[in-house]
């Protein structure tokens, strides 16, 4: 596990997310994000994926542990509508800054908890801070995805996430990766897409972009997925990142956070120097996304130097 690796993390996530947000959504979504998609500055803006992945990460960084009270305070105060939030993640978070609990806020709009990817999306941040402690791992997946996402699906995808990119920063070959991440799902929605991705990767297929969305899912649900995130990654783990965000594309449906989620276990796999350089110097506020990724890498739990 090295600093590269963990930077390589984030910026693949952010580099998916911004890359990927021009081909989310229907006409009148990407005429949107041709509108407000770079800064003033010319960069690539980055949607809430990242948003939400960093101010996880720096809560970590800041408390040396999950602080599940903090890190909805800081979701809430970092909410604004030109990040692209979900209707539903947006009423939640307008909730908790008004000053409700988010104990009560993630089931005020779905009384069974949202069981989209918003938890999943970030979770890589957690694979990165407890990739030494996977017993610590499960249980700050599940409780950082329950602050927003509090139903199993939403939840289970957290861990398949967080779970996938500890593997890949620990350096496992792209079948056995999935067969370890695979050990957390229970679901049959997510046991079920797992084995076809298993299959997929055993046989050296290489189905096409429609093919795979059809049968794991392009969806903002995370049974829809995330295993497709993951997927996406481990495909194309020994190959350029660009052609894995063009592949992601073509799958159309919820391009930009499935291109977060397989960008970061790309990137925790590959580390930050094989990340496009062009395209890399392009995205906003770079420095601190390699910042928080130092902070993480330094104090992460089972860190000699912690």
């Amino acid at each position: 596990m090295s600093l590269e690796k963990y930077q390589g993390c984030l910026l693949g996530l952010a580099l998916g997310d911004a890359l990927g947000a021009p081909y989310e959504g229907g006409p009148l979504e990407r005429t949107l994000w041709r509108l407000i998609g770079t800064t003033s500055k010319g960069e690539m803006r980055w949607t809430d994926d990242t948003q939400m992945s960093l101010d996880l990460a720096e809560s970590l960084a800041e408390h040396r542990a999950l602080n599940a009270d903090d890190v909805a305070r800081r979701f809430a105060a970092s909410y604004h509508w030109s990040r692209g939030y979900g209707p539903g993640a947006a009423r939640l978070l307008k909730r908790i800054r008004r000053g409700m609990h988010w104990q009560q806020a993630n089931r005020a709009i779905y009384p069974e908890g949202s069981y989209g990817n918003g938890g999943a999306m970030r979770a890589p941040v957690i694979g990165l801070y407890f990739a030494q402690r996977p017993g610590m791992l499960l249980d700050a997946a599940r409780t950082s995805a329950s602050i927003t996402h509090a139903h199993p699906l939403g939840i289970e995808g957290a861990v398949l996430l967080a779970s996938a990119t500890a593997l890949a920063l620990a350096g496992e070959e792209p079948l056995a990766l999935l067969r370890q991440a695979a050990s957390h799902c229970s679901s049959e929605a997510f046991v079920t897409r797992m084995a076809i991705a298993e299959k997929w990767l055993a046989a050296g297929d290489a189905p096409a972009a429609r093919d795979v969305a059809r049968a794991l899912g392009n969806k903002i649900s995370a049974s829809e997925s995330c295993v497709t995130g993951v997927y996406a990654a481990l495909r194309f783990m020994h190959q350029p990142f660009l052609d894995m965000l063009r592949f992601i594309a073509a799958g159309s449906g919820d391009v930009d956070t499935i291109s977060a989620m397989a960008g970061a276990v790309w990137g925790a796999a590959n580390g930050a120097g094989k990340l496009p350089a062009a395209q890399l110097e392009k995205i906003e506020q770079r420095d601190r996304l390699m910042h928080a990724a130092a902070v993480l890498y330094g104090n992460r739990p089972g860190n000699a130097l912690s």
